[in-house]
């Protein structure tokens, strides 16, 4: 059964323009490259809630947990806590729309 990793967090003030860069030249490739998909991406606009969401797939548990293990997780990560804060991860079963 396949399974999401959803991560939140916010982007950290005054970083919006490396933060969007990083996202899109380096962020996406690496986590396609460990064998996740990108499913979704939210932001929230309203409220207090995490500024943005990010939903993506893995296989099955076994796989998410083998690449949320890994050194090259470990790396992209600590790229991308340069650009945000407050970060929360969590592994669910995938289903179809918004989950939180």
């Amino acid at each position: 059964m396949s399974v999401k990793v959803i991560m939140t967090w916010d982007i950290a003030a005054e970083r919006d323009q490396e933060y969007f860069e990083f996202i899109i030249g380096e962020f996406v490739p690496g986590v396609q490259r460990l064998g996740l998909q990108p499913a979704e991406a939210w932001a929230t606009v309203y409220g207090s809630y995490p500024q943005i969401q990010v939903g993506l797939l893995a296989s099955d548990i076994s796989q998410a947990r083998h690449i949320l293990a890994s050194a090259d997780w470990a790396l992209l990560q600590e790229r991308l806590f340069g650009y945000v804060k407050n970060y929360s991860h969590k592994v669910v079963h995938a289903r179809a729309g918004f989950q939180f």
